[in-house]
């Protein structure tokens, strides 16, 4: 897979990555694959606003403000309201709308807890929403928080009133990325489909292709606080990445009969090993080793706090993108 380095500065599409067809492997698996192959490239009822314009405006095509409008959907979820704070804060930008299924009605800025409420109703129409941004004449964002099932018709939405799409979703099917991503090939419209927003998981991700070409023998060993899919989308991508360099690792270690050396991730001896224990921080650890040495690189999340700087690297980017791009690496 070395041979995927070529000289693109542009995001890969999935034009690139269907015939990735493996047996055996879940969607979210093949799309990790995928991600891999960018990463290798970088090595109650709502209260009428007194002036909606003063709300929500935005449009689509080249820079033509200096404030980039946002709309977060999906904002009464904790990400979201922190996607709110972001937002208000951040140069260059400015929240348009808050779109929910909960909270109608209530102020944007309260339901964060924001010193001084922002005038901004959480709104349950995102097609009204959208239809007014679309009036003005602004670069306009969706950032999607929502589900999978509903992600499709929201970057259609978005698209069809000209506004951008930043998706962090997980458990996106593979069949939705590819119909988004000829959806928006067509209408030259840019769309990120984001695995993470965290930059230090980013990180994480190049330091381990980097040593990963000096050291022969790798474990990846994550803890989180609760339960859920394990191995996690972080541990899964990082093991996608290294195998996809075409090395094969623990050479003289490849016996998965023994349980206690975890799970084999792929075919490349790398392995995972995953606790879950309440009161642990969200982990990940790669081990790196060769005789008489050990490397480790470790990244921790502790507050949906650490995400807010991907997104909004991520909105500040896709303003100018025209396709759809599965890697926040080609933006950091």
């Amino acid at each position: 897979m070395l041979l995927l380095h070529k000289k693109q500065s542009r995001c890969v599409g999935l034009s690139l990555s269907f015939n990735l067809s493996f047996p055996r492997r879940s969607d979210w698996q093949c799309l990790l694959e995928m991600v891999a192959i960018g990463c290798a490239l970088h090595a109650s009822h709502c209260k009428q606003p007194k002036k909606w314009s003063s709300i929500i405006s935005s449009s689509m095509g080249p820079i033509k403000s200096n404030n980039i409008k946002v709309v977060i959907n999906g904002a009464a979820k904790e990400i979201g309201k922190a996607a709110i704070i972001a937002v208000t804060k951040a140069r260059g930008m400015e929240l348009a709308a808050a779109v929910d299924k909960v909270l109608v009605g209530e102020d944007a800025g309260k339901i964060c807890n924001m010193e001084e409420p922002l005038e901004i109703p959480i709104l349950s129409d995102l097609t009204m929403v959208l239809g007014s941004i679309s009036q003005s004449n602004a670069n306009g964002v969706v950032v999607d928080f929502t589900e999978p099932s509903a992600v499709y018709e929201n970057v259609k939405q978005a698209t069809a009133f000209g506004l951008k799409s930043v998706v962090y979703v997980p458990g996106i099917s593979l069949d939705t990325v590819a119909a988004l991503s000829a959806f928006c090939e067509k209408a030259s419209m840019g769309c990120l489909i984001a695995p993470t927003l965290s930059i230090g998981s980013v990180l994480l991700q190049q330091a381990a292709i980097t040593a990963s070409f000096h050291y022969d023998n790798v474990e990846i060993v994550e803890s989180r606080p609760h339960a859920s899919d394990l191995p996690s989308l972080d541990a899964q991508q990082i093991a996608n990445n290294l195998s996809n360099l075409g090395r094969l690792y623990n050479r003289d270690d490849l016996s998965t009969s023994n349980l206690a050396r975890g799970q084999l991730l792929g075919e490349d001896g790398i392995r995972v090993h995953s606790m879950v224990l309440p009161g642990l921080l969200s982990s990940t650890t790669v081990h790196f080793s060769s005789p008489g040495e050990v490397y480790s690189v470790r990244h921790d999340i502790t507050d949906v706090q650490s995400l807010m700087p991907g997104l909004i690297l991520a909105i500040r980017k896709i303003v100018r993108l025209k396709v759809l791009c599965l890697c926040l690496f080609l933006f950091s």
